[in-house]
């Protein structure tokens, strides 16, 4: 039994995500939640709403126990790449890239 949730268009950069993700891979659902209380990164609340999502879906559409759960997957892919122009001397200027992740967690019974 496993299910999975997503987040797509999350304004983090992958990379920074991905920090945050290697922390909890393959702990207990419950562990993983106490870890990422205590990160203090700005993707964190989004990988907090989808690693309960996945759980809450493992529990009501097969019935699992919540006390079993792990995280048997979790990525973060990279999204959308919104560009925008800020102003620099001499009239001219120069790309920022503003960058999306789309963050999978997929939860199992151990």
């Amino acid at each position: 039994m496993e299910a999975r949730a997503q987040a797509k268009m999350i304004r983090v950069a992958p990379q920074k995500a991905r920090l945050v993700v290697d922390l909890v891979r393959g702990k207990q659902v419950k562990e993983a939640l106490g870890i990422l209380e205590y990160v203090n990164k700005s993707a964190t609340p989004a990988i907090i709403k989808v690693i309960k999502s996945a759980a809450q879906n493992v529990v009501f559409n097969d019935g699992a126990d919540e006390e079993k759960l792990y995280i048997k997957e979790i990525y973060v892919d990279e999204g959308p790449t919104l560009k925008r122009f800020r102003a620099r001397a001499k009239g001219s200027g120069t790309q920022i890239l503003k960058r999306t992740s789309h963050i999978t967690c997929v939860v199992a019974e151990r």
